[in-house]
């Protein structure tokens, strides 16, 4: 359990989609992204926001990419945590499968031998989100690096696009499966499994989706207590359905839901109209 000794520094990245008040609550540190639209660069979620991006994705002839941080950016936040008494940081980052952010951080680490752990959390999101509050508060670098790996393996993303077309522009996804989402008009849920974006469900309509995602995150909860995080890109009125339809379906199991829009980064690459739930089980059941 995280104890009242000074804690070890956790590191994020600002594809976590976390709420400011809990990377205020638990002293996270965010590095960002860059996002470039067109020939402009800026930090996702200081200099470019969600509704940038998504505006730019709906315009013609407008690029739209991202990159990871270096692993400057990273040795720098690292060296300014110890310096400052941290006795240890925890990196935890989006999966290494989607992005060599998780590299970056390992480059930076290895400056800090035995001082530096970097998680990978086979997620985005707030499934990255997650496990980076579940390794605040701890003291000892390992149960650290022990609490934002079981967080992982309880947690379930899910998420809802209007197409797949960005995906696969991204490189994200692969052509076979993009293909899956176009035909006949199908309507693609998608889940995180290990670290990879998969097809999970299709179906016809944009409205069986979202109800299917409700339906697929009540089966995730099973009987535990969870937090949820729901996620939106310019699609507000699908994320507080979503919301609604959770708290009625999970009753007393639901501790807490955060709605989020999701940041420029992962956004760049699922467009305009994505909904996405993230249950996060606290039982170790």
């Amino acid at each position: 359990m995280p104890t009242t000794s000074r804690p070890v520094a956790v590191v994020t990245d600002s594809t976590a989609g976390l709420p400011s008040e809990l990377i205020d609550t638990h002293d996270l540190t965010v590095v960002p992204l860059t996002v470039t639209i067109d020939s402009a660069s800026g930090r996702e979620g200081v200099d470019v926001s969600p509704e940038d991006v998504a505006k730019a994705l709906v315009a013609r002839h407008t690029s739209v990419t991202t990159s990871r941080p270096s692993p400057a950016d990273f040795s720098t936040a690292y060296g300014r945590l110890l310096d400052q008494g941290a006795p240890g940081v925890v990196s935890v980052h989006l999966s290494g499968k989607l992005s060599g952010t998780c590299e970056s951080a390992r480059l930076a680490a290895a400056g800090y031998p035995g001082r530096v752990e970097v998680v990978d959390s086979c997620s985005t999101g707030m499934g990255l989100g997650f496990c980076a509050v579940a390794a605040s508060g701890f003291s000892d670098r390992a149960a650290a690096v022990s609490a934002a790996r079981a967080a992982a393996a309880r947690t379930t993303t899910l998420f809802y696009v209007d197409t797949l077309e960005y995906l696969r522009r991204g490189g994200r996804i692969g052509a076979a499966s993009a293909l899956l989402g176009t035909a006949l008009s199908v309507k693609p849920i998608l889940r995180m499994v290990d670290g990879e974006i998969v097809v999970q469900e299709k179906v016809r309509t944009a409205s069986r989706a979202l109800a299917r995602l409700v339906d697929l995150a009540v089966e995730a909860a099973g009987g535990d207590e969870v937090e949820v995080g729901v996620h939106h890109l310019a699609a507000p009125d699908r994320a507080a359905e979503l919301a609604v339809q959770l708290g009625s379906r999970l009753g007393d199991r639901l501790r807490a839901c955060y709605q989020t829009e999701i940041g420029a980064a992962v956004g760049a690459h699922v467009g305009p109209g994505l909904a996405s739930v993230v249950v996060h089980s606290r039982s170790t059941a």
